[in-house]
């Protein structure tokens, strides 16, 4: 029976070693994501998105703040996804913006060729 109690007290020893080394083993603390962010957030911003996806713009900048309040808080884990659901909601912004760009200047290229096309027909039948 020593011996059992003996493998017992080894096997509970090497048990707590591993959840103590587990409990450590946690992720660093979302310093890229952040950046990645941060980064994103700053290019929307610089495309326009405030004009043409202000709403996805506003969620991007509140999760990054959120991100770093969390990160601050040492919530990584957390932080980590606000930063990550921020990237997205920038990236979002950016595409919303692009399209939006993109269709006012079909719009106004149409405008132009129905007015050549006007002015060509309207001169040819004089």
């Amino acid at each position: 029976m020593l011996t059992s109690f003996s493998q017992f007290r080894s096997l509970l020893a090497c048990t707590v070693l591993a959840c103590v080394l587990g409990a450590c083993a946690t992720l660093p603390p979302p310093t890229n994501e952040l950046a990645d962010a941060r980064q994103a957030v700053s290019r929307a911003t610089d495309l326009d998105a405030d004009q043409y996806a202000s709403e996805q713009l506003a969620l991007a900048r509140d999760g990054l703040g959120r991100a770093q309040v969390a990160m601050s808080e040492g919530r990584n884990d957390a932080a980590r996804a606000l930063a990550n659901a921020a990237s997205a909601d920038a990236d979002l912004a950016i595409a919303l913006s692009s399209n939006a760009k993109t269709a006012a200047e079909l719009a106004q290229r149409r405008r132009e060729v129905r007015e050549l096309r006007d002015r060509f027909e309207g001169g040819s039948s004089r």
